[in-house]
């Protein structure tokens, strides 16, 4: 008899997941709606966005005043990441991808944007092969990235993290954002180059190895990275 309710509540009232995803929906509205003013903005106004944001965040030193400024601007910053995407693949963009043009067909829907949300937020944002996880995390990559304070997005493999640096980068790059990539054979000169972009991608094997490397195992400073900062606030994992 208890399941008979609880099944009951679930049709009435959803799960405690769809009534998650309901409270955001607000959010994607907004998102949308500013989205759509951005589109008659030309490529440097809309580049210099990212600029004004940067200049601002990264002055910010205590952690929960900044946590609030990234929560006031993610509409905005969301929108011109989708505005971004629009553009590209309104002037037909190719990207070069593991050596291999790739034309940009990509434009966040709304169950992306929730994914962004949830992501920033802190929460797992569960999707399925499909669904474009690797669209999703540009977005709270972006707005994050705007502390100055550099995002490290950890994958599984080599080959992910280097074919999502060079694809999604074409957002970030539009945008004015650096983006570098750590695998297994670069140099500790290399590496240093990579973790000084505002965003940088890796596995999770690589991001450990160069803390360890900083924090102890290296015999000379030319060893390492300046790694010290790899405290991802989330992690975006993938096989697809």
């Amino acid at each position: 008899m208890f399941g008979f309710f609880v099944n009951l509540f679930k049709k009435i009232f959803g799960s405690k997941n769809d009534r998650e995803v309901r409270k955001l929906r607000p959010l994607v509205e907004q998102i949308n709606e500013i989205e759509l003013g951005l589109q008659s903005l030309s490529d440097d106004d809309l580049r210099q966005k990212t600029a004004d944001w940067k200049a601002r965040l990264s002055k910010i030193e205590d952690k929960a005043e900044l946590a609030k400024a990234l929560e006031e601007i993610m509409p905005e910053a969301f929108a011109v990441v989708k505005n971004t995407c629009r553009r590209l693949t309104e002037r037909k963009t190719e990207v070069i991808v593991r050596e291999h043009p790739l034309p940009w067909e990509m434009v966040p829907f709304d169950v992306q944007l929730i994914g962004g949300i949830a992501l920033h937020s802190g929460k797992i944002a569960e999707m399925a092969t499909g669904e474009g996880k690797t669209l999703v995390a540009t977005l709270p990559v972006y707005l994050n990235a705007l502390t100055g304070r550099g995002v490290h997005v950890v994958t599984v493999n080599d080959y992910l993290a280097a074919r999502d640096s060079e694809w999604m980068g074409a957002v970030y790059k539009f945008l004015g954002l650096t983006v570098g990539c750590i695998l297994h054979d670069q140099p500790p000169s290399v590496r240093r180059e990579q973790y000084n972009c505002d965003i940088t991608y890796g596995t999770n094997a690589e991001f450990g190895f160069d803390y360890l490397r900083d924090n102890g195992m290296a015999a000379r400073k030319e060893e390492q990275v300046s790694a010290d900062t790899i405290t991802p606030s989330w992690t975006r994992s993938t096989r697809s």
